[in-house]
């Protein structure tokens, strides 16, 4: 056990954090003694990385909402938790949006850029409505996971759940392969994720060879505004609920919560942080049933950073380059769609999806999304650290509000603890001890 364990006695955060510095590094350097060499290499490691994340995605997503619906089945008032986390995903989306918002108006993000209309181009791919509704249904089984359209993967996964549900002991066979299936995707995708110290380097590096600082300059006020939105929400709201909502302490939280968050910062993919989303919280004392069923729904749909603060400051930005006031009426539907719209996100790089059809909605130009497309990857990073945050952050409220949080093992829960064979060695040890 030793020698195994001496080989990851630097913490996960540790590692990522080096990474993270080592990119900013090299990044620095290639650009400035311009390096093509380098910037490629740089690119190719993210995009490895990134690759191979999004590699498990499909089949992950679709097993993790199936056992998590059937796992609901071994929890005491399963419709009241799923009741009341959808409430809690609801309520703290709409003070997101309402915090982009204010944000937004006071700092009018749009004024000084220099950017015109021309600047702008219409998405490949755009949201409406109607595409959203008729998107969720897939016309076969297949599609879905070879262009890993993950609404109607989660779509399918739950109709499977609910009909397992329905069978009762029948579908006991096809759940224990579902959960097999699950554990082995977990177990492989755990083997990437760490390699995200790696992944780091060249995600960051590439990011700061190919954009510098020239473009975060430009976009300066919006850039700020996204990043000051989403660390109020990160550092100021979701304290508060912990502290008033769930009594407990915020700092143990973050202790515990950091290494999925600082992961998300870096893959910019909520789903492919997933699994160590819902280890660190059952590492925080939310019940494995639960946290089944709730980090895997909500790493599909709680998007506070990309559906709701960003969403409302690109909507004002927007409009200010296009010269288009909006009203009172226009900031209710802005949150409207975010509260609502936040699965049409589904957990996969970027928000653009999302940001389309907040326009669509308000009746903005689309072309106002080809404004944004350069400066995305520096603010998914911030934008998908919050929504992983608030993942984790639902089911301890849940929990702790219906009495089913463990506190012992919140206040003893940290990033160091999740080192596999650590893991191994607690399967081990009697629950007495």
């Amino acid at each position: 056990m030793s020698s195994y364990t001496k080989s990851f006695k630097v913490p996960f955060w540790a590692q990522i954090l080096a990474g993270l510095v080592l990119g900013v590094l090299l990044g620095w350097l290639a650009r400035n003694q311009d390096l093509s060499w380098l910037t490629t290499t740089l690119e190719k490691v993210g995009d490895t990385f990134i690759g191979l994340l999004k590699l498990a995605v499909a089949p992950l997503v679709f097993f993790a909402i199936l056992v998590s619906i059937t796992n609901l089945r071994k929890v005491n008032n399963a419709a009241r938790l799923a009741s009341r986390t959808l409430l809690w995903f609801m309520v703290t989306s709409l003070i997101a949006v309402s915090i982009g918002l204010v944000i937004g108006l006071l700092t009018n993000p749009g004024a000084g850029t220099g950017l015109t209309p021309k600047d702008g181009a219409k998405p490949d791919e755009t949201g409406s409505w109607i595409d959203f509704l008729t998107g969720i249904v897939p016309t076969d089984v297949i599609t879905p996971f070879t262009e890993l359209n993950v609404l109607q993967i989660v779509f399918m996964a739950a109709v499977a759940g609910i009909a397992a549900l329905q069978l009762g002991e029948r579908a006991q066979p096809i759940l224990n392969l579902s959960e097999s299936v699950l554990e082995l995707l977990q177990k492989a995708l755990w083997w990437v994720i760490r390699l995200a110290p790696l992944g780091t380097v060249g995600l960051i590096g590439n990011a700061i060879a190919t954009y510098g600082w020239d473009l975060i300059g430009k976009y300066a006020t919006f850039t700020a505004d996204i990043y000051i939105g989403c660390l109020i929400v990160l550092f100021g709201v979701y304290p508060a609920l912990l502290a008033t909502v769930a009594k407990a302490n915020p700092i143990q939280f973050f202790k515990g919560a950091w290494p999925a968050i600082q992961l998300a910062f870096v893959s910019r993919s909520s789903v492919g942080t997933m699994p160590l989303t819902q280890k660190v919280t059952e590492r925080l004392g939310v019940p494995k049933e639960y946290a089944s069923f709730a980090v895997p729904f909500g790493a599909t749909t709680k998007m506070d950073g990309c559906a709701a603060i960003y969403p409302a400051i690109a909507a004002i930005f927007v409009a200010q380059i296009f010269d288009i006031q909006l009203g009172v009426g226009d900031y209710v539907l802005i949150a409207f769609v975010s509260v609502v719209g936040s699965a049409a996100t589904a957990g996969l790089t970027g928000a653009t999806v999302m940001l389309t059809l907040t326009l669509s909605t308000l009746g903005l130009p689309m072309e106002g999304v080809g404004l944004l497309l350069a400066i995305d990857p520096i603010l998914d990073m911030i934008r998908t650290a919050t929504n992983v945050a608030g993942q984790a952050l639902i089911p301890v409220l849940v929990s702790a509000r219906e009495n089913l949080l463990d506190r012992e093992a919140y206040a003893t829960a940290d990033g160091s603890s999740l080192d596999e064979p650590r893991d191994a060695e607690r399967e081990q040890v009697p629950a007495a001890a």
